[in-house]
């Protein structure tokens, strides 16, 4: 919904026991993101694809006791447990000192296939525990490397240094503090945490010493290795396990060219381990040995056409970039499964093959496939060996989440806003979003003149007072009025009700901000006031829940159906008298 205003929001809604004033008259412009086209249904809806690369709805041989039972729609079958995932004695005591007693349905899924070593896609509705699905076989191969190295005792002295780390990529400080808090939970028998985890992002800068876990946003990653090179080279052989959590955001906009900066970097990187490993017949070679030999800044630079890419195309620009500083007739042994030959071959034959030395984990809630563009086509071409496990309620309304539907006009919204927020205990959670900083102050405004406590949150409140904004509804709850900067990712528990007192305006933004409640099994309530500008997109998402669809089959991508909508708006809009309106 959009809300408007010309004067004082402080007259927008009177103390008086009159009728509240109007919110005035609208001014529309909606942007429409139809970000799903109706294809994806087919494909994610299947349990096996034909290739075994698709795990859906939790039935996969491997997982076979782990589908759901009952009515159950969020916990795996209690016979699973942790450690039947495979994971060892000290994480699985961890997490369930930290209180998850049993794995959920998703968790079940994701565990095994990180465990195996393959690149993992994992696409789940939000709430479905996904954080803790990759944290803990991360946290497990760590420490298992660790026990390793310490029992090492042949007194030889490694080449290789014996750090192994794991980066975690968020799209924002927020998001990369709540994944630190949440691997400083997992506490060993001594009290502390399993692992070193630290943050590289907002003020805090790089470690004197590198931890076992590095979480940061790829801005802030990449000013702090770009610049020192010898940092950049022995950060890039450290990393084993990379994690893009909120994937569909992170290969989208500002954030793609840095993301796909990164994976060349490290793909780099494990080219030249492979290398190394093959031409010293298996006797890798010091770091530092490599550093006159390589220099990453072409590789750095190279640049994502996402809708004009072809495997011909990269293997050659990338053969042109290594051409620069490797002699492409060195000579070195072929790689393993060239038929067993000891035929010397020149790097760019090698580089087709090479011996992987990275696990790369990508994390959504939301993620589109159709189309080049989308974040879900780019890692189809990107990681085609891939496996994708994606969640019995991808994209879909969870049977836990009752939703209400309230069409209000500027006569009716304030009173159909102060009505929903009221249906709810002074001590329950309740999250109402709008759709701009504007809307967030002017709406929490409206709810404190009718004697309604909130807090406030958005891009303009500084990072530290998000944080400690974020902790006190955490702590003694009450109505949360936010932008989309609380929809994604951010993790409050006991959400019961979600209110739009603006509709969203795309079906991914939508999906996130319900997402907040019915969390972790629970339930939960969403309210939804639209108008009759939103109706065209209310209708489409009601529909595919009535038909019990995923929400994306209800939009098109034909052109002619987004300039349907986009021409109703405006012509909305026009009719608009207000020139002064704000919208919000």
């Amino acid at each position: 919904m959009i809300l408007s205003r010309s004067v004082s929001v402080l007259h927008l809604y009177g103390v008086s026991s009159s009728a509240p004033s109007k919110l005035l008259s609208q001014k529309f412009k909606v942007s429409f993101a139809l970000a799903y086209g109706s294809s994806v249904s087919s494909r994610l809806s299947s349990l096996n694809r034909s290739d075994g690369k698709w795990v859906r709805g939790f039935a996969s041989t491997t997982e076979a006791q782990v589908e759901k039972k009952g009515n159950d729609t969020f916990f795996a079958d209690q016979t699973v447990s942790w450690k039947s995932l495979g994971l060892s004695d000290k994480v699985s005591v961890a997490l369930q000192d930290s209180g998850f007693g049993r794995p959920s349905l998703t968790q079940a899924v994701c565990i095994p296939s990180i465990l195996s070593g393959k690149d993992v896609i994992v696409a789940a509705e939000t709430g479905s525990g996904k954080t803790h699905g990759y944290l803990a076989p991360i946290i497990d191969r760590l420490t298992n490397n660790v026990l390793d190295s310490e029992n090492n005792t042949n007194g030889e002295e490694r080449p290789f240094p014996l750090k192994n780390l794991s980066l975690i990529l968020c799209p924002n400080v927020m998001l990369c503090e709540q994944v630190v808090r949440m691997v400083n939970g997992l506490i060993g028998e001594d009290g502390n945490p399993l692992l070193r985890v630290e943050a590289v992002c907002g003020s805090q800068g790089w470690p004197d010493r590198l931890p076992d876990i590095i979480v940061s946003t790829p801005a802030a990653l990449l000013n702090n290795i770009e610049p020192k090179r010898n940092r950049r080279l022995e950060f890039l052989r450290s990393v084993k396990y990379v994690v893009f959590d909120e994937a569909d955001m992170l290969l989208c906009g500002s954030f793609q060219n840095q993301i796909i900066r990164l994976i060349n970097m490290l793909r780099f990187d494990e080219k030249q381990v492979s290398r190394l490993v093959t031409s010293n017949i298996g006797k890798p070679m010091e770091i530092n040995a490599v550093v006159p030999q390589i220099d990453l800044e072409s590789v750095d630079d190279a640049e994502f056409d996402e809708g004009s890419i072809s495997e011909e195309e990269d293997e050659e620009e990338e053969e042109e970039e290594e051409a620069e500083y490797l002699d492409d007739t060195a000579q070195m042994l072929s790689v393993e499964g060239e038929a067993g030959s000891d035929t010397k071959k020149g790097w760019r034959r090698v580089r087709k093959i090479y011996s992987r030395s990275k696990q790369y984990i990508f994390i959504a809630a939301t993620l589109p496939v159709n189309g080049k563009k989308t974040a879900g086509g780019i890692l189809k071409h990107m990681f085609q060996d891939a496996v994708w496990v994606s969640g019995n309620f991808l994209h879909r309304n969870s049977p836990r989440l009752k939703q209400k539907w309230v069409e209000v006009t500027i006569d009716s919204q304030v009173d159909a806003l102060i009505e929903a927020v009221r249906n709810n205990n002074n001590t329950e959670r309740t999250m109402v979003f709008a759709n701009t900083v504007e809307a967030v102050e002017a709406v929490a405004d409206i709810l404190e003149k009718a004697s309604i406590q909130c807090y406030r949150y958005h891009k303009n409140h500084k990072l530290d007072e998000r944080a400690n904004i974020l902790a006190d509804f955490r702590e003694t709850g009450g109505v949360f009025v936010c932008t989309d900067a609380a929809a994604r990712g951010v993790d409050v528990p006991n959400v019961s009700h979600v209110i739009q007192a603006d509709f969203a305006s795309s079906a991914v933004d939508f999906l996130h901000r319900i997402g907040r409640t019915a969390r972790a099994g629970q339930y939960g309530t969403v309210t939804s006031l639209y108008t009759e500008a939103n109706r065209d997109l209310v209708e489409a998402i009601r529909e595919a829940v009535k038909m019990g669809q995923p929400v994306e089959t209800a939009f098109s991508r034909k052109r002619g159906f987004r300039n349907k909508v986009k021409k109703r708006a405006f012509l909305k809009a026009g009719e608009a008298e207000e020139p002064q309106a704000v919208r919000f």
